[in-house]
């Protein structure tokens, strides 16, 4: 069963009339303090000074900060609003350069990234792929794809404007908390 298909068998389930709305709320990658995933990693990439190589690449990416998403829930527990699916985002995709300089900024260090040619990239790419190496054709399209979220619908449903952390001040605590 699909994540899609487990959604709608929830959705078309009758629920008791005097229960709370039923909510299925799909955040982007979520980070905040103690993150362990891929926020992280590029953290210590930044930390250890090691250049970012994929600088020619142009992607932007949606996350959501705890903070945003604590506010969401709380909004939705808080308020009667209408029960259904929520892309959760913090307002601003963001590149992953710039998230390298917000990295590299927070840390005091210079921003080391590498604009190696595209067609370069996707050649040593493919050979990975064949050499069934770590770089290789999945890992660069992960690396530098596009995935930005809509969040309108949710902000929309509790009457808000704008997510109340901005997406540079959320990823710049994120990273702070890092900090040892």
């Amino acid at each position: 069963m699909s994540k899609r298909d487990a959604e709608l068998y929830i959705l078309s389930k009758k629920i008791n009339q005097s229960a709370k709305q039923t909510y299925i709320l799909r955040p982007t990658m979520i980070h905040g303090k103690g993150n362990k995933g891929n926020l992280n990693l590029l953290y210590e990439f930044v930390r250890k000074g090691i250049p970012w190589p994929l600088g020619a690449y142009e992607n932007k990416r949606s996350f959501t900060s705890i903070d945003n998403l604590i506010f969401i829930i709380q909004n939705l527990i808080d308020h009667d609003i209408e029960g259904g699916v929520y892309q959760i985002a913090d307002d601003d995709a963001i590149s992953t350069r710039d998230l390298i300089a917000i990295i590299s900024e927070t840390l005091n260090k210079p921003t080391r990234i590498w604009d190696i040619n595209k067609s370069l990239i996707n050649f040593l790419a493919l050979v990975g792929s064949k050499l069934n190496l770590p770089f290789n054709q999945e890992r660069v399209k992960k690396l530098t794809e596009n995935y930005i979220v809509s969040n309108e619908k949710i902000k929309k449903a509790i009457g808000i404007q704008k997510m109340p952390v901005a997406t540079v001040e959320g990823l710049t605590k994120s990273i702070k908390s890092f900090i040892k």
